[in-house]
């Protein structure tokens, strides 16, 4: 069992708005044919809508294959929207030009899943961490140096790592250099791609508790992506749970744990191992597997593996809507419930 002894703050009192993303959406075009035309499109993020207050922690889960690493990488740019607002700091940044984006890249960054591969195996560790540093800022080499050794410290690793290759250093160690180097720039916003899920479990919670006292120590704005809703409870103040490119729903952690609405929601919740043996499954347990993101079903997305599914579900797509504070869910089962609720008040 991990144990994580960090547990998130929240946002500060008043804090404002970081970031606001509204209908974005991510489409990768399928081609074939001998001239290789486009004959489809891959719903990678479909009219995605969220917040993030400044100070505060987004965590995004969802099955493989939902959309969840293309929705951080089209919110940074390292792939371009296909429709939407991405506004970062009251600006919006899909209309920003190269020279603009370029220099508000030191404000947003990204610590990768994969340390063993988002690390160049051919270059040092000063040079990997320094390297955000020669981009964005104009530092002399005795600065850079020095950054890279404070950065180094901060993250758990001695100021002689900066002499070594990435081979030399374990996974855990890796993720902290890949940390280190993201922080380089003293971003106010980073995107955690799965940080841990490539790690040995021994390892995770210390990962897991150094990205909480950093963002204590700095004042970061984190969207946390994972599959691990355990993970998820513990670092989050908002979740976001998604499913074939769109958010089905959001809420406080209390109100996904404590009151899940969205039946996809509720089997997500279900498949969290038991520390008890003689504990069994939730209420919910899907059967089959994730519909394609290139011919999702019409109507409800999830319909195909609802439980609960009926005719509606198949005929009409539900849009994300609040019921509740803070509390959204796209579902037309739910909605249902709640205007019958409503009436019999």
């Amino acid at each position: 069992m991990l144990f994580i002894r960090w547990k998130r703050r929240g946002a500060g009192i008043g804090a404002e708005e970081l970031l606001r993303v509204e209908g974005l959406r991510k489409y990768f075009s399928v081609r074939g044919g001998i001239f290789a035309r486009t004959k489809g499109w891959v719903r990678a993020v479909d009219g995605v809508d969220f917040r993030i207050r400044d100070g505060e922690t987004l965590g995004v889960v969802g099955e493989s294959g939902c959309g969840k690493t293309t929705l951080g990488r089209t919110i940074l740019r390292l792939v371009e929207p296909t429709d939407g607002k991405i506004i970062f700091n009251g600006r919006d940044i899909v209309t920003l030009g190269g020279e603009e984006m370029r220099s508000l890249r030191k404000d947003m960054q990204i610590v990768f899943q994969d340390p063993y591969w988002s690390l160049n195996p051919r270059m040092l560790v000063k040079d990997t961490v320094s390297e955000p540093l020669q981009t964005h800022l104009n530092l002399g080499k005795a600065e850079i140096d020095e950054r890279v050794s404070e950065l180094l410290e901060l993250v758990g690793l001695s100021r002689d790592a900066m002499w070594r290759y990435p081979h030399e250093f374990s996974g855990g160690q890796k993720q902290r250099i890949g940390i280190a180097r993201a922080l380089a720039t003293n971003p106010k916003f980073v995107v955690l791609d799965e940080p841990t899920s490539f790690l040995d479990v021994s390892v995770q919670a210390h990962i897991i508790n150094l990205i909480g006292e950093l963002q204590d120590k700095l004042n970061l704005t984190y969207l946390f992506i994972s599959h691990n809703l355990g993970v998820v409870q513990h670092v989050s103040d908002i979740i976001a749970v998604m499913y074939v490119g769109k958010m089905v729903e959001v809420g406080s952690v209390d109100q996904i744990f404590n009151e899940p609405l969205h039946p996809y929601t509720r089997a997500l919740l279900a498949a969290i191992p038991s520390p008890d043996p003689e504990a069994g499954m939730g209420e919910v347990v899907l059967k089959g597997t994730v519909p394609s993101p290139e011919s999702p079903p019409p109507g409800c997305r999830f319909n195909t593996r609802c439980p609960y599914m009926a005719s509606i579900c198949k005929e009409k797509e539900p849009q994300i809507v609040e019921v509740g504070r803070g509390h959204a869910v796209a579902c037309h089962l739910v909605r249902e419930e709640n205007a019958m609720k409503g009436m019999a008040v």
